[in-house]
This record gives structure tokens, sequence and C-alpha cells, in this order.
């Protein structure tokens, strides 16, 4: 039986997932594990996201705070599943990206591996992005070559919607290698507004939205971005979109109702999905979404109502709970990593080819 965790905080900043797989005879949730991002900790490394004093220090400390949690977590999880540190052949750690720019030949996950082995006693695997991008890739997304793995059992064209900060989309087309890229924000830019406006981390069931009209002048602005036109392989992240970049855009428009904002935020995740689905993969029949988007009811029906043709539904109706399939993305690269498998897919970064990716911290 191999055990193995996975590690991950996205681009929403809210918490950390651990996630405890088996691999055989098939890939397989064991057990999960969740804490809650500490605000103090969440500010600094949205701080760490643009230059500013001193950072190389504040992200050494930062990177510290984060490994301590995931060593919690990896712990608590390991006591509740009764399995020692020997259990697990290795966990797969993404740490947090806070600086993603492919175009200039770097992406940047701070998560201190070293201090995550000796603090759970545990091979580390982690690093993942970096050897994409020295082969010319994007180093995002990453996640679709697991969900090949998990749903190229299916008949028909199928696309994997992950919904975080940022959403991307898997294509996976029988007899053809699986295809993917960002399509640009998920809830970034709706969690950041309803933080301003509200003071709440994030729109549950995008219930505020629902609340709103949708701003046609708004949405043609927001939509003007360079970023949309551009065909994949692509990946993008708080580089490019944030709140000072939708600040921007409303600067130079007349004033809108706050509740009409979020509402044309969401017709922009959604519209956005939907465009680039259409040009990549016209006749998609199935789409499953998974990430906390997953749970915004508002984004899924709008979702559906833009693509008739094709069933909309979560990963959880093909029993995969949606909230942990990035974290179990992570683990099972980890074990690509261990075994010389690549990870990586250059028809979804762009890379020169077939590359095994992360760096190995024994225990």
């Amino acid at each position: 039986m191999a055990l193995y965790i996975g590690v991950m905080s996205g681009t929403s900043l809210d918490g950390l997932d651990i996630a405890l797989i088996e691999l055989a005879p098939a890939i397989k949730l064991v057990a999960t594990h969740y804490i809650p991002m500490p605000a103090s900790l969440r500010t600094e490394l949205l701080g760490l996201c643009s230059s500013g004093p001193d950072e190389i220090a504040r992200s050494a400390i930062a990177q510290q705070s984060w490994v301590k949690l995931a060593a919690e977590g990896v712990h608590t999880l390991l006591n509740e599943q009764q399995l020692k540190p020997e259990d697990i052949t290795a966990i797969g750690s993404h740490g947090q990206t806070i600086r993603h720019e492919p175009a200039r030949g770097f992406t940047v996950q701070i998560g201190n591996p070293a201090l995550l082995s000796e603090l759970t006693g545990i091979t580390i695997v982690s690093d993942f992005r970096s050897r994409d991008v020295a082969a010319g890739g994007q180093g995002a997304p990453l996640v679709p070559a697991f969900h090949e793995a998990l749903f190229e059992d299916q008949i028909g064209n199928r696309a994997v919607l992950n919904v975080g900060g940022f959403s991307n989309l898997s294509l996976i087309e029988p007899g053809k290698p699986v295809a993917g890229f960002d399509c640009g924000p998920g809830n970034v830019l709706l969690d950041a507004w309803i933080h301003q406006q509200k003071g709440d981390h994030f729109d549950r069931d995008g219930q505020w939205a629902a609340c709103g009209n949708v701003e046609p002048t708004l949405l043609k602005a927001l939509l003007s971005d360079p970023f949309f036109a551009t065909k994949g392989p692509k990946s993008t992240g708080r580089e490019v979109f944030n709140l000072p970049w939708l600040i921007r855009h409303l600067s130079q428009l007349p004033s809108f109702p706050p509740e009409n904002v979020q509402a044309t935020l969401l017709e922009l995740t959604a519209l956005t999905i939907v465009e680039s689905l259409r040009h990549a993969q016209s006749d998609t029949q199935e789409l499953l979404v998974c990430g906390g988007g997953a749970h915004n009811g508002a984004l899924m029906k709008r979702l559906g109502d833009l693509l008739p043709k094709a069933t909309v539904s979560s990963t959880a109706a093909h029993g995969v709970d949606p909230d942990w399939v990035e974290a179990m993305a992570f683990a099972w690269l980890a074990h690509c990593c261990l075994e010389g498998i690549p990870g990586n897919r250059p028809s979804v970064t762009g890379a020169r080819g077939l590359r095994v990716l992360g760096a190995i911290y024994p225990a």
C-alpha cells in the first residue's frame, strides 16, 4: 500500500488543504485535513505577491510560519488515521506561490521543504513548477495530468474545470493528449471585491452576485485585457488580475452599485471559462467542476446556462470531492517524481518536452 500526502494552499489563501491518498490499485482519497490560514500570515503572503521592503527576509520568515502550519496539519492527520511518519512514502508540498511570471522565466513558490521534512520526518517533494518553466513551459497548470489519470476512462469529450483563485481547464478527449490552460480569474476578484466592500472573505454560494445585475460597459472593459485574447498554453496569477486592476477599470467608468460589480465579476469568470472551452473543445459533452467554485451556486448555474449542450456538475458526481482535487494532485505528482514519471504535459504548458517535476528532500 503506497500512501502519499499532498499539501496545497492556492491563490485564494484561505487555508491549507492536506490530503492523504492511496495509489494502489487505483487513486483513492483516504483522509483529509484543513487548516484555515491565520489572518496575519494571509496578509503577509498577499503582501509578498508584489515588491516591497525587506521582502527576502519577510518571505523567509513567512515560509517558516507556513511550514509550521503544514507540519501541524500533517501530524494531526497522521494521528487521526493512527499512522506513523514512516508509513508515508512522501509528501508533495506545492508551497505558496508568491510570483508567477513564466514570460520572464521564473515562478516562485515558498514553503521551505527542508524544514517541512525535519518537522514531519517524511520525505518531501516540492518545487514542481520550475523545471517546466526551465524547459520553456508556463509551469502551470500542472493538474491536467492528474485530471487525466482520474477521469480518462470515461467515454466522450470531457473537460475538468478547477475554480480556485484562478480558473483552469483540462481537456480530455479519447485518443488525444490532455490539453489545458488557465482561463483567467476564478474567485480572486470576487473575493477581493466582497472583502473590500463588506469585509467577507468570499461570496457564499454567489448570493451577493445573484443580487446584482451585470454592467455591460464594465464587463466589456474587463474583457479587453490582452490575456483573454491569447491562446494556450497560457497561465496567469495575481501579477495580472488583482484588486488594483479592477479599481483602475472602475475609475474610468461611472459609479456602479457594488452588488452589480460583483455580478459582473461573476459573469467575467463564467464567460472567460466558457469562451475558452468553446474555442479549445467545442463539442464538450461534460464539464466537471472542482475547487471552491464548485460550491458557488450562482456560478454553477451560469456555467450551465452558457453550456446548454453539456452536462455541468461537481466532480463529486464522479466520486471525487471537489475540495481536495488539487491537494490530491500534488500527492500524485510526488509519486511521479519519486518513480521518474514525467508530471508535466507539453500540450498544456508548452514545455519543450516531458519532464520529471519536483525536488526531493529525503526524510
